[in-house]
């Protein structure tokens, strides 16, 4: 009899509830029985245990094994040092021509001068058995190797060794190929170098051994003498083939060898004489000879369009061939440039402006950049053939320079004969006007209205013009490395009246330069008339020594000093040293020749590898003009003349508003070109342009040969009377050395007329201050500008009126 259970599904919850409870009943509660105790861990757990307690966290560092080692070391990623060669960016032709010895100085040198400006690179190979060392031709390369069937491989290896990824493709041919290489540059640019080519013009039966008979397979090949052109990915190929190469050429034909070796290494099968699309022809001379049939060769097309012409027998054929060449691609650029005007004026056919389009006259030119202000404007000169007019606000007329009128001449010349070429009947008569412009982004610009005579109206006419010579050509110049850290040595010459101007300089100078511990030096230069004490307490510079004493002292740990030397003038200057010097620009008055005898005395305290700056007692400069001088100065390359600011005295004359460090401006005073006291040189530069003339400038060793110096006839020739200051001394010398000469709005003159003026309130003994008859007019100082002086004759002039009136 069976027994029928039926649980439901709470019956398997009570059955699971029971059995876990007996399970956990009779379970042990002592785990460390069964589970083996881990040292690190219970270390753990209790320093966890112990941080629960004292609430505090410390991190604890493992620093076991620790910096782990990478299993690969990384490699740091070298980049090219140019863009071309990381993108892969190769040039497009190397020639290499395979020549003798013997024809080095003939056949190469020719090849070398018609076609080297012309490619990328050139190469001449030759046996080095008896290979000279004096050949004028200096991209030779000499085989060791004699064997004349080798010589193409030993080429193609080197070539293969040191350029095969710098070029996308060679040019292998012979001494006697004259290579066209304008056109040959013309068609490789429209080929691609992804592709294998194996190019040039096929051997003819009468060029091939006679051993083969396969008529076939001899033309499959390239003739060396009309050129072969090969890719660079040919060349890797047969690098790669070389020996099997070497070993299969039993030929002393140079183009069946190179031929089998291309067909063997690339796989292929026959000379390209067209690829692409394009094709590269030669032409083969046959019985002509170029010096007796060239008018019968210039009438063939195909000589007109052949790459490379062979073979040529003489030197002068090159020469004939390149000069014809030439100028067949001077008409064809010509023509082109003739078309793309046509086709850019008529781009828009006449429903645009040529303003919107940006077409402008010449074609390629840009336009002149719109001045931001007045004083931006570049002014147009007015000009004849030997003068100009208005060059500037102080000069009416100016002769033209040498250049300058030799480029009036050759501007002239050009417009007559395309006034002419278009008018055959014009005569020319004369220039109407002209005026020239420099534009520094667009070049010179020349307005020119010319008569002619019409002989065909028989009567005058006036023609207008307009020329420019375009800026097309940028070149950088090399300049020598110069730095902003050089010690420049000041020499600082003084009169005896100019004590006061010399005490305000050196109270500048050392808020500029010492106190911001700027690498440099001053040299005081005290010129004592001849009778003058120079020693105890009648020295008139005994001032200035102590302040020098003072300053050297307090600056000592810088490094920076003051020093002097003193020049005991001779009696015939000391004499002709007076106040109406103030009146001058130059503090040496008229005497600027002076400045050759401080310089010559006082480099011998300095030495002849020192920058020296001669500067001005009147003058204050910022930090920023002496690294202007530092880099402006370049040994045995450049010297640097500044043309300071002269500032009015507006204190005495109330016409403006004094400002020592505010802008430059027309109110406050004007840039002194006629003032060269502060100049800057290398030492060494000025005692070399001294020594070459002597002669005419004699060199002061002592205080007694400043009478020498400043004693010169002024009826010897111009060039002696033209030396008066240091500037016309390099300009004048057969050194090397650049005058630069530029404003400097940081370097400003006025001190010492406004000291005058200062204790001349009422201007009497202004008004007794005047230049001499001998000085030009623009030495002198300008107290004021012409619109300052004009407003104040103005004014008075109406107080005058009104004073008649009452």
């Amino acid at each position: 009899m069976g027994v029928n259970f039926n649980l439901s599904r709470n019956h398997y919850l009570l059955l699971g509830i029971v059995c876990g409870f007996l399970f956990s009943y009779y379970s042990p509660h002592d785990y460390t029985e069964y589970v083996a105790e881990c040292p690190e861990v219970t270390e753990n757990a209790d320093t966890l245990l112990n941080l629960e307690h004292n609430n505090e966290f410390e991190p604890q560092l493992n620093l076991d094994q620790k910096p782990m080692i990478a299993k690969k070391t990384v490699k740091n990623i070298i980049r090219p040092r140019y863009y071309y060669s990381e993108l892969g960016i190769r040039e497009k032709l190397f020639v290499g021509v395979l020549t003798t010895t013997e024809n080095v100085d003939t056949y190469a040198t020719a090849i070398n001068r018609t076609a080297a400006h012309l490619v990328n690179k050139i190469k001449f190979f030759i046996h080095a058995d008896n290979v000279k060392s004096n050949f004028n031709l200096k991209n030779i390369v000499g085989f060791t190797d004699t064997r004349e069937h080798l010589r193409p491989f030993h080429m193609l290896k080197y070539l293969a060794d040191n350029y095969l990824d710098e070029y996308d493709f060679f040019l292998l041919l012979t001494d006697t190929t004259y290579v066209n290489a304008r056109t040959v540059r013309q068609h490789l640019q429209h080929l691609s170098i992804t592709l294998d080519v194996y190019m040039g013009t096929k051997l003819e039966d009468n060029a091939f051994n006679r051993e083969e008979t396969d008529e076939t397979v001899r033309n499959d090949y390239c003739d060396l003498h009309a050129g072969i052109i090969l890719s660079s990915g040919v060349i890797r190929k047969i690098r790669a083939n070389l020996d099997w190469c070497v070993r299969n050429s039993v030929s002393n034909n140079h183009s069946a060898n190179i031929g089998k070796c291309v067909k063997y290494s690339t796989k292929i099968k026959s000379c390209h004489q067209t690829w692409q699309g394009i094709d590269i022809t030669s032409y083969h001379l046959n019985s002509y000879k170029i010096y007796r049939d060239f008018h019968l060769i210039a009438k063939e097309i195909r000589f007109n369009n052949a790459a490379m012409i062979y073979p040529i027998t003489t030197t002068d054929d090159f020469y004939l061939l390149h000069a014809y060449f030439s100028r067949v691609h001077l008409k064809q650029n010509s023509e082109v440039k003739r078309m793309l005007l046509e086709d850019a004026m008529q781009i828009s056919n006449g429903t645009l402006t040529n303003d919107i389009l940006e077409v402008r006259w010449p074609l390629g030119v840009p336009k002149s950049n719109p001045p931001e202000s007045r004083h931006d404007v570049v002014p147009w000169i007015a000009l004849n053939t030997t003068h100009s007019f208005m060059w500037n606000s102080e000069v009416n007329i100016q002769r033209l320079s040498a250049v300058d009128e030799e480029d009036m001449r050759n501007v002239l010349n050009k417009t007559i004969l395309e006034a002419t070429r278009n008018n055959p009947d014009a005569e020319f008569r004369g220039i109407h006007t002209a005026y020239k412009r420099f534009d520094a982004v667009r070049g010179m610009d020349y307005r020119l209205l010319l008569n002619f005579y019409d002989r065909r109206l028989k009567k005058m006419v006036q023609k207008s013009f307009e020329v420019i010579k375009p800026i097309s050509l940028i070149e950088i110049v090399p300049s020598p490395y110069v730095t902003e850290s050089t010690r420049v040595a000041i020499l600082l010459p003084t009169f005896e009246n100019q004590v006061l101007e010399t005490e305000q300089f050196l109270e500048s100078y050392e808020k500029t330069c010492m106190d911001s511990q700027d690498n440099t030096f001053l040299m005081l230069i005290f010129l004592y008339h001849a009778e003058t004490p120079s020693k105890g307490d009648e020295d008139v510079f005994l001032p200035l020594k102590n302040i020098a004493l003072a300053l050297t002292e307090k600056h000592k740990q810088d490094g920076s000093r003051v020093a002097w030397v003193s020049i005991r003038l001779p009696v015939e200057i000391s004499s002709k040293v007076s106040s109406n010097h103030q009146y001058y620009s130059s503090f040496y008055g008229p005497h600027t020749r002076m400045s050759f005898a401080a310089v010559d005395l006082a480099l011998r305290k300095i030495g002849l590898e020192s920058l020296v700056m001669l500067c001005s007692n009147a003058a204050s400069f910022r930090p920023d003009f002496l690294n202007r001088v530092r880099m402006n100065t370049i040994q045995g390359f450049q010297v640097y003349s500044p043309i300071g600011f002269m500032m009015y005295p507006c204190e005495w004359t109330g016409l403006c508003k004094p400002c020592e460090n505010c802008d430059v401006g027309q109110s406050s005073g004007y840039f002194d070109r006629a003032n060269y006291d502060v100049v800057s040189f290398y030492s060494n530069d000025y005692v070399f342009a001294r020594k070459q003339l002597e002669q005419l400038l004699p060199i002061v060793r002592n205080d007694r040969d400043i009478v020498n110096l400043l004693s010169t006839n002024s009826t010897q020739p111009i060039t002696s009377s033209t030396i008066t200051n240091i500037i016309d001394l390099f300009t004048l010398s057969n050194s090397k050395i650049h005058v630069l000469r530029a404003i400097e709005p940081n370097l400003r003159y006025g001190r010492s007329i406004a000291n005058f003026l200062s204790n001349d309130p009422y201007g009497e003994q202004f008004a007794k201050l005047h230049c001499s008859e001998e000085a030009e007019r623009r030495q002198c100082i300008r107290i004021a500008s012409k619109k300052q002086i004009g407003d104040v004759f103005v004014q008075y002039s109406k107080q005058f009126e009104n004073r008649e009136v009452v």
